[in-house]
C-alpha cells in the first residue's frame, strides 16, 4: 500500500518511528523551522531536500516523494502482468484478484488505468457484465477527456459487446455502428476495433433475429482481404500522420500505438478468427439453400475450420459447437456428436456417447456460472438435434430432460437473455421431438427468465419436465 498522506505526513510519521525530534532531522543542512513547515504541507522539499531527508530516515526518497518503494512499485508491475497472463488464459477469478491487489496497491496513474481496464475485461469474462459495464463507462468519460477521441474506441467496443451480452441490443448496436462510423472517418476498414465491432454488430443482428441485415453485413466485412500485419500497421501510421496534421495529438498518439500493436501477426490472425466465427454463427441461424446455390451450412464449415486453429479457450469451444451445428446441417449427425465430445471442455460435461447424461451434481451443488455452463447447454442442444436427425427420439428427449436440469441449476446465476434463448431453443427441440409438454415448460420458464408472465395456465409452473404430462390449456 501507499504510504499515508502527503510527503509532510510521512516526513512526520517516519521521524516519530523513529524518535526523532525536528532538530535532530535538520541536522547541521536545515532548519527545525524548515522540517516543521515541510510536516506542515506549506513547503515542499525539493530532490536534494528529499534525498537527505530520505537517508536521514532509513527510507527512499521514492518513498518519501510517492508513498510507495521502487521494490514494491515493481512487484505490482509483476502483479499486473500476471493478471493479464492469467485472464488470457481463462483463469479470470484469479486475474480479478490480481488486479485489485494492484489498484489498490499503485500510485501510478498509467499502471492503475491498465490494472482498471484488465479489472473491467475480467468483470466481463466472469460474466458480471452490469458491473463491468460501470467499469467501462468510467473509462470511457476518461479517454473523452483527452484531445482526441479515438482513444475511447475500446472502451465503446467493450461496451457494445457489454450491452449486447445484457440483452440491452439497440445500444450495443448504436455503440458498434458509432466504432464503425468513426473508424470509418479514419480511412481504416481493418484492425482490431473494426474487426470486433463488426463481429460484436453482427452477433446484435442475430440476436434480434434481423438476419438479412446480419447476412449483409457477414458479406460484406468477409469480402475485404485481411490486410497483412505490416499493412494494418501502415494504415494506422498514416490515420495517426492526419491526425497530427489535424491538430488532434490525443488521436495520433493512439494511433501510433495502434500501428505498433498492429505488428503482432498472431493478434491479427485471432481477431479474423473471431469474426469468422460470428459470421459463421450468422449462417447457421435461419437460412435455407436458395435454387442450386451450396448449403450455407458449407460455407459456415469452411470459415470454421480456418478460425479453429487461431482461437483458445471459451472461443475454441464455441467453434466446436458451431462446427457440430453445421455438421447436423448437412446431414452428418453422428460426425457432430463426434466433434462435441472430442473437444476436452464439453466431453465430460455432456456425458460419453451423446447421452447428455454427466453425473448430475444434485439440486443442491448451486454451481457458480461461467461460460462454459452455458456452453455445455448449447452442446446437449446439437446432441439431441443429432438424434433427433438419426430418428433416436426417446434419446433425444432424455437429453432435452437433462438438458433442462442443467439451465434450472443455474437458476439466477446466469445473464437472463442467453438463458431465454437457449430455453426457447429447447422448447422448438421438444416440439421437434414431438413432447409438446416438455415444449410448453421450456417456453414457459423462458418468458419466467426474462420477467414476463406467460399467457397460458398450468398446474405447476415449476413442474418438471417430463414426457407423460398433458399440454395446459390457453385462457
Amino acid at each position: 500500500m501507499p504510504g499515508p498522506g502527503n510527503v509532510g505526513e510521512r516526513v512526520r510519521n517516519l521521524r516519530l518511528a523513529r524518535r526523532m525530534s525536528q532538530a535532530q532531522l535538520a541536522g547541521h543542512d536545515l532548519s527545525d523551522s524548515y522540517i516543521s513547515l515541510i510536516e506542515s504541507g506549506k513547503r515542499t522539499p525539493t530532490p536534494a531536500v528529499l534525498r537527505l531527508l530520505a537517508e536521514r530516515l532509513g527510507c527512499t526518497a521514492e518513498y518519501l516523494a510517492e508513498g510507495i518503494e521502487p521494490e514494491q512499485r515493481a512487484h505490482l508491475e509483476v502483479r499486473e502482468r500476471y493478471a493479464r497472463l492469467a485472464l488470457r488464459t481463462g483463469d479470470a477469478a484469479a486475474a480479478l484478484a490480481g488486479f485489485d491487489e494492484v489498484i489498490s496497491g499503485s500510485d501510478d496513474p498509467g499502471l492503475t488505468l491498465r490494472a482498471r481496464w484488465g479489472r473491467a475485461r475480467a468483470l466481463e469474462a466472469l460474466g458480471r457484465f452490469e458491473t463491468a459495464i460501470g467499469v467501462f463507462e468510467e473509462m470511457r468519460e476518461h479517454a473523452e477527456r483527452d484531445s482526441g477521441r479515438s482513444s475511447a474506441l475500446p472502451a465503446l467496443v467493450a461496451l457494445a459487446r457489454c450491452y449486447r451480452a445484457v440483452g440491452d441490443l439497440g445500444q450495443g448496436i448504436a455503440l458498434a455502428e458509432r466504432v464503425l462510423a468513426r473508424l470509418r472517418d479514419l480511412e481504416l476498414n481493418a484492425g482490431e476495433e473494426h474487426t470486433e465491432a463488426a463481429r460484436v454488430l453482427l452477433l446484435a443482428y442475430v440476436d434480434r433475429a434481423e438476419l438479412d441485415r446480419a447476412h449483409e453485413l457477414g458479406r460484406r466485412v468477409l469480402s475485404v482481404r485481411a490486410p497483412s500485419a505490416a499493412e494494418l500497421a501502415a494504415a494506422y501510421h498514416r490515420a495517426s500522420g492526419r491526425a497530427l496534421e489535424q491538430g488532434a495529438v490525443g488521436d495520433a498518439l493512439y494511433l501510433a500505438d495502434q500501428a505498433l500493436a498492429a505488428r503482432d501477426e498472431t493478434a491479427c490472425l485471432r481477431a479474423q478468427a473471431r469474426l469468422h466465427l460470428a459470421a459463421a454463427r450468422a449462417l447457421l441461424r435461419g437460412v435455407r439453400p436458395f435454387g442450386d446455390a451450396p448449403h450455407p451450412a458449407a460455407e459456415a464449415m469452411g470459415l470454421l475450420s480456418g478460425a479453429a486453429v487461431n482461437l483458445d479457450g471459451a472461443e475454441a469451444v464455441e467453434c466446436a459447437i458451431e462446427t457440430a451445428r453445421a455438421l447436423v446441417l448437412l446431414g452428418e449427425p453422428a460426425r457432430a456428436i463426434e466433434t462435441v465430445e472430442r473437444e476436452p471442455a464439453l466431453a465430460e460435461a455432456v456425458g460419453q456417447h451423446g447421452n447428455g447424461r454427466a453425473e448430475d451434481p444434485g439440486p443442491d451443488a448451486a454451481p457458480q456460472f461461467d461460460v462454459r455452463s452455458l456452453q455445455v447447454v448449447q452442446a446437449r442442444l446439437i446432441i439431441a438435434r443429432a438424434h433427433l436427425a438419426m430418428g433416436a427420439r426417446d434419446t433425444a428427449v432424455t437429453v432435452l430432460q437433462g438438458t433442462f436440469a442443467a439451465l434450472d441449476r443455474l437458476g439466477g446465476r446466469a445473464p437472463a437473455r442467453p438463458v431465454a434463448h437457449l430455453l426457447r431453443e429447447l422448447g422448438e427441440l421438444f416440439e421437434s421431438a414431438g413432447d409438446p409438454a416438455g415444449a410448453t415448460t421450456a417456453y414457459r420458464r423462458a418468458l419466467q427468465v426474462v420477467g414476463l408472465q406467460p399467457s397460458f395456465r398450468s398446474a405447476s409452473f415449476d413442474s418438471p419436465v417430463t414426457s407423460d404430462a398433458t399440454l395446459p390449456t390457453a385462457p
